[in-house]
């Protein structure tokens, strides 16, 4: 069962909204709302937590291709089927300050930012009012303070991915002061988060009943935790931390790799971390932009009425956006043997030869329980595979790879029948092996480009990558690593540009 959760007015009068602000927020919310008027029950708190996960489903976060303009689009995995000017700087790494702006679709980077910094902002105001709350049992506190330290520690996560050095706080400070706020040292902000999450990971349950079903467990914190690991290079935490979770966590890896991405199949053994949608109440589109639009294809228009006719039949239609598709490296290059190509590849459809390859994995073509614009589909965010791999990756860089077999070969058990477990590889290979697992595990599930950078060679796959409609190879630059920051965020706040005034290289 899914919570049926919604936007409300008092989320609204916490400052949660920020479409029609220029820089985080217009009032302070301790002048909004009062311990006396709210913050006092169960209840209200859950409520203020609720707004916090409803921040992460618009679509500048994951509601929409958002968080996936930086995360998938730009690398090896995925690209548009035509030149569009929503993503086409990013993709095209033709990136400056003034089109990041310019960018609309799911309201762009700036949009991001103020949304990431809104999560923290009321996350801030919830863990100050816990502090003062008289109401509550001590194991009451702890629990929606771990809630709320994880969903902070995720807004930052993404914020020094994008961006770097950001401005930094953990206090309920009034507005005033977080609109001066200069940037701080990157290290510094993973380094405390790491605590927040040990933190959230100590206190936060294995699982949650049917009427939490998308709540943060203490394994998606200890999954951002090895993340945050790998991109710091410190191996051994990252290994022992992806173990824990292997060996304690109640997340098994699911026989069939297909039925992990099944809209029936949601919350299941594997996913450790979703984002919760539900059709007519806060759905969501971004599976509109992996579906195909049927305008598109098939290969043969002569054939489209055939096409739509045969999808008719099993109530079923290409009515997205088709903006995010397989490039042909990767269907090129995607092993014809492996099981997981069927999931990640498709290039024809009830018969008909496809104009371009689509990942179905990603795509909901269901016209009665799934229409445009109105899906229901989660989004996984965290899964265990992720973590064997990752544990493999860290294992291989601590001792090399005689005990990082086990880790990735367990994966691969799945995708291949009979089995092809890897063997007899030195270190280098094993890298290799790792950078290539990945891609074909994880495709389009918005972790490619950040291991791409974390991985330091984004700049050389790029450069070496066959893309369809144009070549980013001649536009990188190592800035392209980092956003950034709009313009409208350091024109209101100037001390944005005191530690680097060329603003990552853009200028």
């Amino acid at each position: 069962m899914k919570i049926d959760i919604k936007f409300t007015s008092l989320l609204l009068i916490l400052g949660l909204a920020l479409a029609s602000c220029n820089n985080f927020l217009d009032e302070d919310p301790r002048d909004l709302v009062s311990p006396t008027n709210f913050f006092n029950t169960p209840a209200e708190f859950e409520l203020a937590i609720t707004g916090l996960y409803n921040t992460y489903k618009q679509n500048s976060l994951h509601g929409k291709i958002g968080l996936d303009r930086y995360y998938e689009n730009g690398a090896d995995i995925i690209g548009p089927n035509r030149v569009f000017d929503q993503v086409e700087p990013t993709q095209s790494y033709s990136l400056s300050e003034s089109n990041i702006s310019a960018i609309s679709q799911g309201g762009g980077a700036p949009l991001t930012w103020q949304n990431l910094y809104a999560i923290i902002l009321n996350a801030n105001t919830i863990l100050a009012q816990l502090e003062i709350n008289e109401s509550l049992s001590r194991d009451q506190k702890d629990l929606y303070g771990a809630e709320t330290l994880f969903l902070r520690a995720y807004a930052y996560y993404h914020l020094t991915n994008l961006w770097g050095d950001v401005p930094y706080y953990r206090d309920n400070l009034p507005i005033s002061e977080i609109q001066v706020l200069p940037r701080t040292d990157v290290q510094r902000i993973r380094t405390e988060i790491l605590q927040d999450l040990q933190q959230a990971q100590d206190v936060l349950p294995d699982t949650y009943g049917a009427d939490g079903l998308g709540r943060a467990t203490k394994w998606a914190a200890a999954t951002l935790m090895v993340k945050i690991y790998l991109i710091q290079q410190q191996w051994q935490p990252a290994r022992d931390k992806a173990l824990e979770i292997i060996n304690n966590s109640p997340h098994q890896l699911l026989d069939d790799y297909a039925a992990i991405f099944d809209p029936n199949n949601e919350f299941n053994a594997e996913t450790i971390f979703e984002i919760n949608f539900v059709k007519d109440i806060n759905q969501d589109d971004w599976v509109d932009h992996f579906t195909p639009r049927i305008r598109d294809e098939p290969k043969d228009p002569t054939k489209r009425g055939e096409l739509s006719a045969a999808l008719a039949a099993r109530n079923e239609g290409f009515t997205g956006y088709g903006l995010a598709i397989p490039i042909p490296d990767y269907v090129n290059e995607f092993p014809m043997d492996d099981l997981r190509r069927s999931s990640n590849v498709v290039t024809e459809y009830l018969g008909f030869e496809l104009n371009f390859a689509y990942m179905p994995k990603m795509w909901n073509v269901d016209q009665i329980n799934s229409p445009r614009g109105n899906h229901g589909d989660n989004k996984i965010i965290f899964r265990l595979a992720d973590v064997y791999l990752m544990a493999a990756e860290a294992e291989n860089e601590l001792n090399g790879p005689d005990n990082a077999y086990q880790y990735i070969n367990r994966v691969r058990e799945r995708a291949y029948e009979p089995d092809q477990p890897l063997s007899g590889m030195t270190q280098e290979e094993f890298r290799q092996a790792i950078y290539d697992e990945r891609r074909w595990e994880l495709g389009g599930e918005g972790h490619r480009r950040m291991d791409l950078i974390r991985w330091g060679i984004l700049l050389d796959v790029v450069r070496s990558t066959e893309y369809r409609i144009w070549n980013p190879a001649d536009n990188i630059q190592p800035r392209h690593v980092l956003l950034p920051i709009p313009p409208e965020e350091f024109n209101l706040n100037p001390a944005l540009l005191e530690s680097d005034p060329t603003n990552n290289g853009y200028r």
